[in-house]
């Protein structure tokens, strides 16, 4: 069977919190997200889960063990190296959205690709209007974006976090405030962004249904992976 390529690694990824005590939040995390997967963290509140993306997307950064993006050792580098990484490669959605409720939809998805500095003005503005239309909300791009709906809102976030063609989309509880109908919008989103575009969708979630549909679930306790389909982390 064709290996797949890996966009994401862990080894032997180790956290501490020491407040109130010495506490080891994440214990020897080791596992591999592939290009094109829809991959879910899932486990009970203070599982690790939430602490554990924060360490995948770089901002967090006193863990022991190692993290690689691409082929790319990440661990060690420097702030701004790290925040070249992450505008460059890794795009972020929140359960909430985060939206500068002042500016147009089509302002919001732009911020990202215009602090890039790759493209011109006139490219990032079709560019935006491009995601905004994969999103099926374009034809509200010049709204302010508190005039939207809770549903409508992060699907602009998505369309900002998909600006400048990430490896690699990084969500936390990304429908918690969503209702089933626009959960289901959400999560076909991903399948789409996935198995289309074929970028990497590692979401943070607490809905079984979301998680159980998505291509793996990671399953974490008390710091550590206690569950995950194995066969996946070497073939298609």
């Amino acid at each position: 069977m064709e290996k797949r390529e890996v966009i994401l690694s862990t080894r032997s990824l180790g956290k501490y919190f020491y407040d109130p005590i010495k506490f080891k939040v994440l214990d020897n995390i080791s596992f591999n997200a592939y290009k094109g997967e829809f991959l879910t963290l899932v486990g009970k509140s203070g599982s690790g889960k939430s602490t554990l993306l924060y360490c995948l997307s770089t901002m967090d950064t006193s863990y022991e063990g190692e993290l690689f993006i691409g082929q790319e050792r990440v661990t060690g580098k420097k702030v701004n190296e790290l925040a070249a990484l992450r505008n460059r490669s890794i795009g972020f959605i929140f359960q909430f959205h985060y939206l500068l409720p002042e500016f147009s939809c089509l302002k919001n998805v732009m911020i990202p690709a215009l602090k890039l500095g790759k493209y011109s003005y006139k490219e990032v503005e079709e560019r935006a209007y491009s995601k905004l239309d994969v999103l099926g909300i374009r034809d509200q791009a010049l709204k302010p974006a508190a005039k939207l709906s809770g549903g409508q809102q992060q699907r602009v976030a998505i369309a900002r976090a998909l600006i400048n063609d990430p490896a690699i989309i990084m969500c936390d509880e990304p429908t918690g405030n969503l209702d089933s109908r626009n959960t289901r919008i959400v999560f076909d989103i991903f399948k789409q962004i996935a198995h289309e575009f074929g970028q990497t969708i590692i979401a943070v979630t607490h809905d079984n249904d979301f998680a159980e549909a998505s291509d793996r679930t990671i399953e974490l306790a008390d710091g550590k992976i206690i569950s995950h389909d194995k066969n996946f982390d070497t073939y298609l």
